[in-house]
């Protein structure tokens, strides 16, 4: 073979080398945010369970939400939502959704959501709390499918009962969503009127491999993932147990 033979062939071969690293480089790069956004789901969805096991035994809101939980249509849970503020308060989380099905009386999901909220006013300081949402009504459910909604105006909220007599007080709610909230165990009464809860895209696409709407995950029952089937579990149990 040639000189000029050989380092033709040398050439194509350093080139392919080059290429082959490339496409490597460029898979390494691109893989980790999907599999950050898996990973971040998963905990999600386990850190969800022990928020719900964390208000079902607590003395204030446990008996309270066993009432009200098998009256539920949708559940929200959120393992923290962080507030800070300094003259603007701005509070948000990341959570998962959970439906039934009211024919079958079966639960499906997760789905995966943020909430964000914003207040004025003179205030200074931060904390983080364990929120759960419950829907009690159709409308409650289809603010919550859609991509954005406002809590307060596409459906009404208010504070969960808590304490003595909240079994009772339970009977007589007329809101769309009931929300409760625990910050380091104890109750906060966290108001969430004027919240923004929107659909967290990213981590439902990670979670269930493909881009999936809420009403595909929820509703159509379109995608399942067998990792959630313990959350699934409990919130059923309890919902149908109260």
């Amino acid at each position: 073979m040639s000189n000029l033979r050989k380092q033709q062939m040398t050439r194509i071969g350093a080139s392919a080398v080059m290429a082959v690293v490339a496409m490597a480089s460029f898979a390494l790069a691109a893989r980790p945010a999907w599999a950050d956004d898996a990973l971040n789901a998963q905990q999600l969805v386990e850190k969800a369970n022990l928020t719900l096991q964390d208000f079902l035994t607590n003395p204030q809101m446990g008996p309270a939400l066993r009432t009200l939980l098998p009256k539920a249509r949708a559940v929200l849970i959120y393992p923290q939502v962080l507030r800070g503020a300094f003259i603007v308060g701005v509070s948000g989380g990341t959570g998962v959704l959970l439906v039934r099905d009211m024919a079958s009386g079966k639960w499906g999901g997760p789905a995966f959501y943020t909430i964000g909220q914003a207040s004025f006013g003179l205030q200074a300081g931060g904390d983080a709390s364990e929120v759960v949402l419950v829907a009690l009504t159709d409308r409650g459910v289809s603010a919550l499918l859609a991509t954005s909604a406002k809590l307060g105006v596409n459906a009404s909220v208010a504070l969960g009962p808590v304490g003595w007599g909240a079994e009772a007080a339970t009977q007589n709610l007329s809101a769309d969503i009931v929300s409760y909230s625990l910050s380091k165990g104890l109750y906060a009464g966290l108001s969430l009127d004027g919240a923004v809860v929107a659909v967290r895209d990213s981590l439902n696409t990670a979670y269930y491999g493909k881009a999936m709407t809420p009403t595909q995950i929820l509703v159509q029952r379109e995608a399942s993932n067998p990792r959630a089937t313990a959350l699934i579990e409990e919130v059923a149990k309890v919902a149908e147990r109260g």
